[in-house]
């Protein structure tokens, strides 16, 4: 209290923020001048900037009459520089050095805590620096002498004696090519200084316009300096509390760490590595560690931390193999980045890395010829994606690193179905690239994984290929017997007399009854085609109630015009699920919930003006017998009729035909030469996207 007393208060003084010059006012630190040189002599022939490196260079005239400036040592630095000669490429054209340049460089990395000050009738107005530079002697001149000179020097010691020398003998060269440029070393050479002085010579010059200190623009543009409203909503960074105030205009210096030695750029301290955001602790990690069990992941984020919010952060980089953690393709092969053994892009080994991932989790077991040859990529590469998540074991192929965390599939059940969901995308995304066929997509039995592998002879495989026929063969005759005796027994059992019992019936008929097992998401409650919920349109002993025939059979037939108009050509298989996809839409109770069977179906198709296309696929396809069947609609009545009649003919022959080929049958058959866009239109508005 006594030494406030002492220093009272004299004068307040209100503060006001000018926005005018935010962002482009700049403080400039010259060097000191001689006393009889004042500000005012100072002469600006002109000035330049580069203005993403905040870089200056001015040039300034000397005052050559000054007491102070010694003339002869001006004459010999002239000399030095432009030599005898003086043409429009001389630095100084006056025989004198009557100039001089500066150039700047930043005096300070955090100029926010500094500001410009203008104190004018009471009122303080600050502007914010957004640079200080300090300009210093710029001697290039000096390298310009020293070049002329060794070119002077080597113009005398050559002479005449090229007019001596031979003709230059044939060298042999050798030419070598530079090989891909991995990613550390892209990024050692941005790091590097060549790199930064390339990169900063770069940027262009912009030249400025100098005014002096009492030119009409400079004092225009000092008005600027001064706070343009006065109205507290133009001021509201000083509405402050007095600690905050005062932060702001001296916040805490942190000091920068330069003498902290300089660690690999791979290397990181569990240290530094911490003070990270926690998702980037967990990409670091999973980058590096590459397979990882959940528990080790937390103990190696410390005590404390959420492992809800780890299990969120570790979904975004890495995927679920065998309950273990591995990172995604794309964390390790980033965009624009190619393979340092064969230079195949970043994209085409994300895919053949996440086959590898995919196939270890339908097995612990890979062999790296399959991945190859699916994949098509080199063996360095396989045998680089297979180190990332597994172990060689001889005769034997590649297993799985770590052991299956069954603990983390218990208590994770949600993660788990979402992380199948994902496999089940990939999946789907590799089949259409790479044409899995169903043997790469059904997972190997292993037998006694852990027994050490034996060697067996030719003849003893042979002899146990046999042995097993013989042992199966046998269990499918013993299974057959049964389903017979059981079948015998259920048919007796039927014809007796059981009150209140109601049996559904199909007709005689070689044909499966439609299988809705498939889509029963879709069917809203249907049980083998059935509503559970009504029970009056149910046939019994194969028989619907009175006048239910005919109300089927024109639903049937309705939902199967419609859809061949709409779709021309159609597989049994996607019919039926066209089908239910019907029948989910209906309201219970609907005729059509009676049973459908396929024989139904299939004849209705008949019915309605369709014909069944045998096409003749390859004895090997893949597809299902539902697939194979192809109906189409013969005659729709419109003017692709003929078009589409000649285009089934066509592929009742070959089930894979050239457009070429199908252009020059229309064109036959039609009597008019169609174009490639009018066969597309024929072939899109037809049926060719089944096949």
């Amino acid at each position: 209290m006594a030494n406030e007393e002492d220093d009272p208060i004299i004068q307040e003084i209100d503060v006001f923020l000018a926005r005018s010059l935010l962002e482009k006012l700049y403080l400039f630190q010259y060097p000191i001048r001689p006393a009889s040189m004042t500000y005012d002599d100072v002469t600006h022939l002109s000035a330049k900037i580069k203005p993403k490196q905040q870089k200056v260079e001015l040039e300034m005239a000397i005052d050559t009459l000054n007491p102070n400036y010694c003339r002869s040592k001006g004459e010999q630095i002239a000399l030095n520089v432009d030599g005898t000669c003086t043409d429009e490429t001389s630095t100084y054209s006056s025989k004198l050095m009557d100039k001089q340049t500066f150039c700047s460089s930043q005096a300070a990395s955090n100029v926010s805590r500094y500001a410009a000050a203008v104190y004018k009738k009471g009122e303080l107005h600050l502007t914010p620096l957004h640079g200080i530079l300090q300009l210093r002697p710029s001697f290039t001149y000096l390298d310009k002498a020293d070049a002329k000179h060794r070119e002077r020097e080597a113009a005398n010691e050559g002479g005449d004696s090229s007019q001596d020398e031979a003709e230059d003998d044939v060298k042999q060269i050798t030419v070598r090519f530079s090989r891909p440029e991995t990613e550390q070393a892209r990024q050692r050479r941005v790091q590097s200084y060549e790199f930064l002085q390339k990169r900063q010579a770069e940027e262009h010059w912009v030249h400025l316009h100098y005014y002096g200190l009492k030119d009409s623009r400079s004092e225009h543009e000092r008005q600027y300096l001064f706070s343009q409203g006065h109205g507290l909503a133009e001021n509201t960074e000083l509405i402050k509390s007095p600690s905050e105030y005062l932060m702001m205009l001296m916040p805490p210096s942190v000091e920068e760490e330069n003498d902290k030695p300089m660690a690999p750029s791979n290397v990181l301290s569990m240290a530094q590595l911490r003070t990270l955001p926690l998702a980037d602790q967990i990409k670091i990690l999973m980058k590096n560690v590459k397979v990882m069990p959940f528990a080790n992941l937390l103990s190696l984020l410390g005590s404390g931390t959420d492992a809800t919010a780890v299990l969120r952060c570790v979904q975004q980089v890495a995927l679920l193999v065998q309950g273990n953690w591995v990172v995604k393709s794309d964390v390790l092969y980033p965009k624009d980045t190619s393979s340092p053994h064969s230079g195949v892009p970043a994209e085409v080994l994300c895919r053949g890395r996440d086959f590898v991932m995919w196939k270890f989790t339908q097995d612990r077991w890979v062999v790296r010829k399959e991945v190859a040859a699916v994949t098509k990529l080199c063996p360095e590469d396989v045998k680089d994606f297979l180190e990332h998540m597994s172990v060689a074991r001889i005769n034997k192929g590649w297993e799985f690193m770590l052991p299956y965390d069954e603990d983390f599939v218990k208590k994770h059940p949600d993660i788990v179905q979402r992380q199948q969901m994902l496999w089940m995308g990939i999946q789907a995304k590799l089949e259409k690239v790479y044409n899995l066929l169903k043997e790469h997509l059904t997972p190997k039995k292993q037998e006694a994984q852990s027994a050490h592998p034996l060697l067996v002879s030719g003849e003893q495989r042979v002899n146990m290929a046999k042995a097993k026929v013989k042992q199966n063969y046998g269990q499918l005759e013993k299974e057959f017997q049964k389903q017979k005796a059981e079948m015998k027994s259920s048919d007796a059992s039927a014809r007796t007399d059981v009150p209140n019992i109601r049996i559904k019936e199909e007709p005689v008929s070689a044909e499966e009854p439609m299988d809705t097992s498939a889509h029963e998401g879709l069917n809203n409650g249907l049980v083998n085609g059935l509503h559970t919920a009504q029970g009056s349109m149910e046939p019994v002993n194969g028989h619907l109630p009175g006048g239910c025939i005919d109300r089927v059979a024109q639903e049937l037939k309705a939902f199967v015009s419609s859809t061949f108009k709409k779709q021309f050509v159609l597989t049994l298989s996607e019919l039926k699920r066209l089908f239910n996809l019907h029948l989910a839409s209906l309201p219970p109770g609907h005729t059509l919930f009676s049973g459908i069977s396929d024989k139904m179906l299939q004849d209705m198709v008949l019915d309605t003006g369709c014909k069944q296309i045998l096409v003749p696929f390859p004895p090997q396809t893949a597809a299902s017998p539902d697939e194979l069947k192809v109906y189409a609609l013969w005659e729709a009545g419109d003017t692709y009729d003929q078009h589409r009649q000649v285009l089934l003919e066509i592929f009742s022959k070959n089930y894979r035909v050239r457009r070429n080929v199908i252009q020059n049958q229309l064109s036959q058959e039609c009597g008019e030469d169609l174009n490639k866009q009018e066969v597309d239109r024929v072939l899109k508005v037809s049926f060719c996207s089944v096949w």
